[in-house]
C-alpha cells in the first residue's frame, strides 16, 4: 500500500507542503496572526489548503487548467510547464499561506500582487498573468476596480475578496470540505510561483518560480543559515515580495516552525512580538533594522532570544549594524534577489566583524563567480558582475524571452544556447569583488556605477563611507553631468542641513580618492521607496540627476 497520499503514483509530495508537515508535525503551530491574535497548526492549515484547493480547482487554478502553458519550445529561455493562475493582491494574511498551499496542491499558479503599485501597473500585470481567479483585501477595492476599468486589463474573470470587501467573499466562496486533495501528477520542474520584479526600469516583470526552485532555496537556507524546527520568526516583508516567501517563510514551513504576520510593520509591534513570542531569528531590509533601534522600546526590549539577524534589500549601515550588536544580537547582511535564491550568502561559525561590508560566502549549494563584460572572470579583488548558479534559480521572466536569455542565459565556455552549462549562470546587474577569504562584497548595480575622469566609481561604496558622517542617516549617490569630469557624484541625504559639502569633502579625505568625493549636495526629509522599504534609487536619480 502506499503510505501516504492516493493511488500508487510516486513523486506526490511535490508541491503538497502542508499534508507532509501536518504528518510530522500536526499539533505544532506554523502560522500566527499578530493582527487578530488567532493562532493556526499544520493540521489547521492544512485542511485550510485542503478546501482551498477544491475553490480553485473549481476555477481552473490548477495544472490542467484551459489557460495552463506548455514548457517554452527550444529550451533556451525556461523549461517550466505553467498552470492555471489565481492573483491576489493583499497585505500579510492568513489566506495567502492557503493560496500558496492550495496551488501547490493543485498544480496552479499564485501570483502575489503588490498593494503598492499604481492602477496603471496593475492593470498590465493581470492582463499580462491573465489568473483565472483574482482575490483582493478590502483595503485595495478602489485601486483593482481602478486596474480593471483600464484600458490595459484585459482581466474579465471572478473576483473574490477578503475581509469587507465589496466582492463577493472568498471566505463563503470555499467549501466546507477539508478532507484531502487528490491532485494532479507534478514535477519539480512545473511552476508553483510568479513573483514580480521590483519594477525600477517600468512595469515588473513577472519571474517563474519552480516547484523545484523553491525547494532548493529552503535547503539551501535551512543548511547555510542553521535554521531549526523550533525557530519563531516576525515577519515583516510583503507577500508580494520573495522576501515574504522564501527568505524564511517557506524554509521555516519546511522544518515545522512558527511565523508571525501581521497586517501593517510597526516597530514597537516588531519588537514585542520577539520578546513575547521568544522570536530567534529575523531578517529586514535596512530601513526596517534602523526603525526598530529608533524605537521608543528599543532600549528595554528583551532580544536575548534572537540567534542571528540578517539585512536584505540593501546595503545595511555601520552605524545600524553596531547598534544591533550593542545588543548581543549577531546581525549580518544577506545578498538574494527574485531571479535566484534569494538565498545565496551566509557567514561562515565565528565570523569576524571586520568582514560586515561582505554578504558573506556561497551557501550549500550555490556557485558565485566575478565576471568582466565579456565573461571572463576577474582576478581576484577585482569587480565586476556577479553571477550565480545554483538548482534555485528562477526558470525565466514570464512572457519576456529577450529578457530572459540577458538575465538566465549566461555562457559558460563554448556552450550553444539550450546546453545545460549554457544556462548555469544567472546574470545578477550586480557588481561584487571576492576578497581573500572568499567574502564577497557587494558594490552596487552595474547600471548605477559612472566614470568620472575615465575612472570608475560605485555609489555604494561612497554611501558607505558618507553614511558614516553624524550628520547623515541615509545617503544615495547619484551622477550628475560635469564639463570637466564628464560625471561627478552628488550626495543626496537624509540628515542634518547644517551639514555642508566642505564638511563632506573634509571628512571623506584619506577614506576616499579625490574623484570619487561628491561635487553637489542636495537634502530631502525622506527617501523615496519602492518594495518592502527599498530605497528607490531610479526615483532619487530622476529628480537630483542633473547638477543642478
Amino acid at each position: 500500500m502506499t503510505v501516504h497520499g492516493h493511488g500508487s503514483r510516486p513523486y506526490q509530495w511535490v508541491g503538497d507542503w502542508s499534508a507532509r508537515r501536518r504528518q510530522l508535525s500536526p499539533d505544532a503551530v506554523g502560522l500566527q496572526d499578530a493582527t487578530t491574535g488567532e493562532a493556526y497548526t499544520y493540521r489547521e492549515l492544512d485542511e485550510r489548503a485542503n478546501a482551498t484547493a477544491r475553490l480553485l480547482d473549481d476555477h481552473g487554478v490548477s495544472k490542467d487548467s484551459p489557460s495552463a502553458e506548455p514548457a517554452p519550445a527550444g529550451g533556451d529561455v525556461g523549461e517550466a510547464a505553467v498552470g492555471g493562475r489565481v492573483a491576489v493582491v493583499s497585505r500579510n494574511r492568513p489566506e495567502l499561506v492557503d493560496l500558496f498551499f492550495a496551488t501547490g496542491k493543485t498544480g496552479g499558479v499564485l501570483a502575489p500582487l503588490s498593494h503598492r503599485l499604481a492602477e496603471r501597473e496593475l492593470a498590465e500585470l493581470l492582463d499580462d498573468v491573465a489568473p483565472s481567479l483574482l482575490v483582493v483585501e478590502e483595503a485595495f477595492d478602489d485601486a483593482i476596480a481602478g486596474a480593471l476599468a483600464h484600458d490595459a486589463c484585459g482581466y474579465d474573470g471572478p473576483v473574490l475578496g477578503l475581509g469587507d470587501s465589496r466582492y463577493d467573499a472568498f471566505a463563503e466562496a470555499v467549501p466546507d470540505d477539508a478532507a484531502a486533495f487528490d491532485g494532479p501528477d507534478l514535477s519539480m520542474r512545473d511552476a508553483h510561483m510568479f513573483l514580480h520584479t521590483g519594477g525600477s526600469t517600468g512595469t515588473p516583470k513577472e519571474t517563474v518560480l519552480t516547484h523545484g526552485g523553491i525547494a532548493w532555496n529552503s535547503f539551501n537556507t535551512i543548511t547555510a543559515w542553521g535554521l531549526r524546527p523550533e525557530d519563531v520568526t516576525p515577519m515583516v516583508f510583503p507577500m508580494f515580495h520573495t522576501g515574504g516567501w522564501n527568505v524564511l517563510t517557506l524554509p521555516l514551513f519546511h522544518l515545522g516552525a512558527e511565523i508571525v504576520i501581521a497586517r501593517e510593520f510597526d516597530a514597537e509591534q516588531v519588537l514585542e512580538l520577539v520578546d513575547e513570542d521568544d522570536a530567534t531569528v529575523l531578517v529586514a531590509v535596512p530601513a526596517v533594522l534602523r526603525m526598530m533601534t529608533e524605537a521608543e522600546g528599543w532600549a528595554s526590549a528583551d532580544l536575548s532570544t534572537l540567534r542571528f539577524a540578517k539585512s536584505g534589500g540593501g546595503p545595511c549601515r555601520q552605524s545600524v549594524m553596531e547598534e544591533w550588536w550593542s545588543r548581543g544580537v549577531d546581525l549580518s547582511q544577506g545578498y538574494g534577489l527574485t531571479e535566484c535564491g534569494p538565498n545565496n550568502f551566509a557567514m561562515p561559525d565565528g565570523w569576524s566583524h571586520e568582514k560586515a561590508d561582505s554578504v558573506g560566502v556561497p551557501g550549500m549549494h550555490v556557485d558565485a563567480r566575478v565576471v568582466d563584460d565579456d565573461g571572463e572572470e576577474r582576478e581576484q579583488g577585482e569587480v565586476g558582475e556577479l553571477e550565480l548558479a545554483s538548482p534555485h534559480a528562477a526558470d525565466r521572466y514570464w512572457h519576456a524571452p529577450e529578457e530572459s536569455r540577458e538575465t538566465f542565459g549566461a555562457r559558460d565556455g563554448d556552450g550553444d544556447a539550450g546546453d545545460d552549462d549554457a544556462r548555469a549562470w544567472v546574470s545578477t546587474g550586480d557588481l561584487a569583488r571576492v576578497d581573500e577569504a572568499g567574502y564577497v562584497h557587494i558594490e552596487g548595480r552595474k547600471k548605477e556605477m559612472f566614470v568620472s575622469g575615465g575612472e570608475n566609481v560605485y555609489p555604494a561604496e561612497v554611501e558607505d563611507v558618507l553614511s558614516q558622517h553624524a550628520k547623515v542617516d541615509d545617503v544615495v549617490v547619484v551622477p550628475v553631468s560635469d564639463d570637466t569630469w564628464g560625471e561627478v557624484g552628488k550626495a543626496v541625504v537624509v540628515g542634518d542641513e547644517s551639514l555642508s559639502l566642505a564638511d563632506l569633502e573634509a571628512f571623506c579625505d584619506g577614506k576616499l580618492a579625490r574623484f570619487k568625493i561628491p561635487k553637489h549636495l542636495a537634502f530631502v526629509d525622506e527617501m523615496p521607496t519602492s518594495g518592502p522599504s527599498k530605497i528607490d534609487r531610479g526615483a532619487v536619480e530622476a529628480r537630483f540627476g542633473d547638477g543642478e
